[in-house]
């Protein structure tokens, strides 16, 4: 199609949301003369989010509360849901280019400067590495050096969505020092409020973040935040309830403890999940299609969400209201006969194979694993893992199917990570026709009004292959104590998992 220079969107924000800039109040005290509060000095935030990252690299499956401690994005989610400026203060996008202006003044904790250089380097990095977030960047060409605070992103084709890319966990802004010597891995290195400590890090039980001097905006109402990996329920519970943390990630089972105590508790939409079937080649285990629709058909998402609770069965990713969205999606209602006889269909294979979980999502996956064995000679052996192990394998070929959250925002996101033959969640390269006709289509449409149903078309193409299945929503249960942490609330970041606005918190007078 022919390519022209016109903007699909501009944007100039040279502040951030005013959450993100928030001053924290005294714990005790006023603030200082130089613009600081006392809490800012001294108060430390204690969180518990069940787990630590097994890499802190840019493009590895960190969750959003951890992750947002040591690092910054580009841009930010506005109040309007359109992306507004961060560590970048406008951008413009057209057909062909994204073109980012960036904040100056600003360090990273290595004493590294940001600048186009080293926006590159994270870029380049997540995009050409093995990374779970590859198929968000494959359309970025090339990226030029404009000059030390203006850096352009040449696109392969359309991509109206990748401002939204840079709000998410998709591209944390690391050091490219830290980036190239590989020490990324083990030890964040961002431009955030928080610098990690090693020092006063305890290996397994606890990560240091104390108050970064050099800061380019206004510190937050707590200088340090420690992180703790507390994976058991009952174990978060207790040490909230002990004074040991301020804020924890819950399951609903222990909500009854924190009955007439200073302990509260709020939920808020975060996972949307779903199964996913990635040995699909030839002579693989879910090659047939029919298998899979029998696998759809067979599992009861309802029966299963009454047993798990806070889980919402759902007939696709997306919900209404959100480009991708499909009325005419159906998904796969529950029937064991319709189930068989697909099984039937497919030739009646017996399957047996591995699937991995973690403690979190082990409960739903054994339940749906069940009842996918009603349709015949089927078996799934649950392996389960700790957190950080199972974000980094599940979905990396090693497993023929797998099951965990989706938190793409857009369609063309949710199929470039997924579905389309390069995806780096399509391990198998297997893409139909039709797939990639409907997604060639919807590209192209870039941010015009057909391209709304075009997506649609995309996302019912995937439900009607079987590619995924299965759907679900659940909320993430936050519980806080009341008496040492104010300003808790769900993140701004839609569908982020494990998160809070760490800059809306104070101490409690």
């Amino acid at each position: 199609m022919p390519r022209s220079r016109r903007p699909l969107l501009r944007v100039v924000a040279p502040l951030v949301g005013a959450a993100l800039f928030l001053t924290g109040c005294a714990s005790g005290g006023g603030g200082s003369t130089d613009g600081t509060t006392a809490a800012a000095e001294d108060a430390t935030l204690r969180v518990n989010f069940s787990g630590f990252p097994e890499s802190w690299a840019p493009g590895s499956e960190i969750e959003g509360g951890l992750m947002r401690v040591p690092y910054e994005t580009l841009l930010a989610p506005g109040e309007d849901g359109h992306p507004v400026g961060f560590l970048a203060t406008d951008y413009e996008l057209t057909e062909d280019a994204l073109t980012l202006n960036l904040r100056e003044g600003v360090t990273f904790h290595d004493g590294e400067p940001f600048n186009a250089e080293a926006v590159k380097v994270n870029i380049e990095n997540v995009r050409d590495g093995a990374t779970a977030w590859s198929g968000s960047f494959s359309t970025v060409e090339s990226v030029d050096v404009v000059d030390d605070y203006t850096v352009k992103l040449n696109l392969s084709q359309i991509s109206p969505s990748l401002p939204t890319v840079l709000t998410t966990r998709a591209l944390p802004i690391a050091s490219p020092k830290a980036i190239e010597d590989g020490t990324i891995a083990q030890t964040p290195v961002g431009t955030s409020p928080w610098a990690y400590d090693d020092a006063l890090s305890i290996v397994g039980t606890k990560l240091y973040f104390g108050s970064f001097a050099d800061y380019w905006g206004e510190m937050p109402g707590f200088a340090n935040v420690e992180i703790y990996g507390i994976n058991e329920s009952e174990s978060a519970a207790a040490a909230l309830l002990n004074g040991e943390i301020d804020i924890s990630d819950v399951e609903e089972s222990v909500l009854t403890k924190f009955d007439g105590t200073d302990i509260t508790t709020f939920d808020y939409p975060a996972i949307r999940n779903n199964l996913i079937f990635f040995d699909r080649g030839e002579g693989g285990v879910f090659e047939s299609q029919e298998l899979r629709q029998a696998v759809c058909t067979a599992i009861n998402v309802d029966e299963a969400a009454q047993v798990i609770g806070k889980l919402t069965p759902s007939t696709q990713h997306f919900t209404e209201g959100e480009i991708g969205y499909n009325p005419d999606i159906t998904g796969y209602p529950f029937d064991l006969d319709a189930a068989k006889s697909l099984y039937a269909d497919a030739g009646s294979p017996s399957v047996s194979f591995e699937i991995a979980a973690a403690p979190y999502n082990e409960q739903q996956i054994s339940i749906f694993m069940d009842q996918a064995s009603q349709i015949g000679d089927f078996s799934a052996t649950v392996t389960t893992m700790p957190p950080p192990q199972f974000s980094s394998v599940w979905s990396s070929g090693q497993y023929p199917a797998g099951l965990a959250a989706n938190d793409e925002l857009t369609p063309y996101d949710w199929y470039m990570s997924w579905f389309a033959a390069d995806a780096s969640g399509n391990p198998s390269g297997v893409e139909s026709d039709a797939l990639k006709a409907a997604a060639d289509k919807a590209i192209a449409a870039g941010d015009s009004e057909e391209a709304d149903a075009l997506w649609g078309e995309v996302t019912k193409i995937i439900s009607e292959e079987a590619l995924t299945c299965a759907h679900a929503q659940s909320n993430e249960t936050i519980a806080y104590n009341s008496t040492t942490v104010s300003g808790v609330a769900a993140p701004a970041e839609p569908w982020e998992a494990q998160s809070v606005n760490y800059r809306d918190l104070v101490p409690t007078s």
